[in-house]
């Protein structure tokens, strides 16, 4: 994965937006974390993993994909936001054997674990976690760089509308 690009560009929308809302001096982390938290919720709903009451399929895998680039703007951003750098991290995914539902729950745990320590091996067990539920779902790391580079643009269009 270009992380490089990806970093770049989350930084620039991430000034844009605190530029916009005059956010520059204020301490977002926690807001972020809690956002990233929603989307993952969001993520979960899309795909209805966890839903053993349902007959109703998930959603199409556009949608699900789209729920899912939520997700990496906010890790990004999170990791921004403590200073760590695109070259400090090294990923390391593997394929899982949990089920969709306790690979979320993972991820949702590594959420919190991160939120506490602040610190690079915390960033990159959450990333790791949340790639790893991308390849359970099926995504290949080109798909999800070009519905990042999209959700990017849509989310700059938003910025400009008041969204």
């Amino acid at each position: 994965m270009q992380f490089e690009k990806l970093f770049e560009m989350q930084k620039a929308l991430d000034r844009h937006i605190e530029e916009k809302h005059g956010l520059l001096n204020e301490d977002l982390f926690n807001r972020k974390v809690v956002a990233l938290l929603v989307e993952i919720g969001e993520l979960a709903n899309e795909t209805r993993c966890f839903k053993f009451w349902s007959v109703k399929p998930s959603s199409a895998k556009e949608v699900i994909l789209e729920e899912f680039v939520d997700g990496i703007h906010f890790i990004l951003s999170l990791g921004i936001e403590c200073g760590f750098a695109p070259a400090q991290i090294e990923l390391n995914v593997h394929g899982s054997s949990l089920n969709a539902t306790d690979q979320f729950l993972r991820v949702y745990e590594q959420v919190n674990i991160f939120q506490q320590a602040k610190n690079l091996s915390s960033y990159i067990d959450l990333f790791a976690a949340y790639l790893g539920l991308a390849e359970q779902l099926g995504f290949t790391e080109e798909e999800i760089e070009q519905a990042y580079f999209r959700k990017n643009e849509v989310n700059y269009q938003r910025q400009q509308n008041n969204y």
